[in-house]
């Protein structure tokens, strides 16, 4: 995998992400979610895209159960809000 720096932070990303749209919490089982995110960092994919609104907040709740067995440290988040 190759990394990139977060502009001029300390950041050091995956070029390659891990999105949350569309799966997670939604149309993506809690297994076969795990499993992605798994192989996301058996890969190298350290950088994980997701929203409040994805699924309805449901993307954001299963991305902290899953992430909460891992090192803080050893991925970064990256999210953005939405509000009527």
């Amino acid at each position: 995998m190759r990394y990139r720096r977060l502009g001029s932070s300390d950041l050091e990303i995956s070029e390659i992400s891990l999105g949350s749209w569309l799966t997670y919490g939604g149309g993506v089982g809690r297994e076969q979610a795990e499993a992605c995110v798994a192989k996301a960092f058996e890969v190298g994919i350290n950088f994980i895209d997701t929203a409040n609104v994805y699924s309805r907040g449901a993307a954001e709740s299963l991305l902290g159960e899953v992430l909460s067995g891992r090192p803080r440290d050893s991925y970064v988040l990256g999210t953005k809000l939405y509000f009527p």
